[in-house]
């Protein structure tokens, strides 16, 4: 099984590419080499593949980094499946992950910018409702709490004077803008997603 990412930049029309496509694109060369496991069209459109528990995870990092970009979001939807068809370029391959993550993704509603299909009715059901709760945060991050979160994302083990020394401001404003961001928080959903997961693909 394997995840697949369907997503687009929110409000990207309004924004010159080069103020988020190198961003974005920093972020898709960590997922694998393009065009086999990730790419870019229709402009500000994309998919990626990864590891079904780590989907949500890589959302977080996802949108902190976009976040930070003042006037720009990112909406997604995350499908879970099969990989039955790998063609040399991802939006050519085929399978339940990317049926799965494509529909959902046309049926999203405005202003929802995160959904998930997995194929079983009651684990989408609770996922999709802590992913609105989720949204109440996430969606109003500021800049600082979305680079705060980005650097607590990436490295887990740090500590917050790490983290402090890494974005040059002190300890104090780290703590701040964690608990602005709400981090614990969405952690905790994120054990819970990836504890649905494993046992769906054991």
């Amino acid at each position: 099984m394997i995840a697949l990412i369907t997503g687009d930049l929110v409000n990207s029309a309004h924004t010159s590419p080069q103020k988020w496509m190198p961003a974005l694109q920093r972020f898709l060369n960590k997922q694998g080499r393009s065009p086999g496991a990730w790419e870019i069209f229709r402009g500000d459109a994309f998919q990626f593949k990864c590891k079904p528990e780590t989907a949500f995870r890589k959302f977080l990092v996802l949108k902190s980094i976009i976040k930070q970009l003042p006037g720009l979001d990112v909406r997604v939807s995350i499908g879970i499946g099969e990989i039955d068809y790998q063609a040399p370029r991802i939006s050519e391959s085929n399978g339940s992950a990317f049926v799965r993550s494509g529909r959902t993704f046309d049926k999203m509603k405005e202003k929802q910018y995160l959904a998930f299909c997995t194929g079983e009715e009651m684990t989408d059901k609770t996922l999709n409702l802590f992913a609105r709760f989720a949204s109440l945060i996430m969606d109003n991050w500021s800049v600082t709490a979305a680079g705060t979160a980005q650097v607590l994302l990436e490295n887990t083990g740090w500590n917050q004077q790490q983290v402090a020394k890494k974005m040059k401001i002190n300890q104090s404003a780290v703590s701040q803008n964690k608990s602005r961001a709400q981090l614990d928080l969405l952690l905790d959903m994120d054990e819970y997603y990836t504890t649905c997961i494993t046992s769906l693909i054991k």
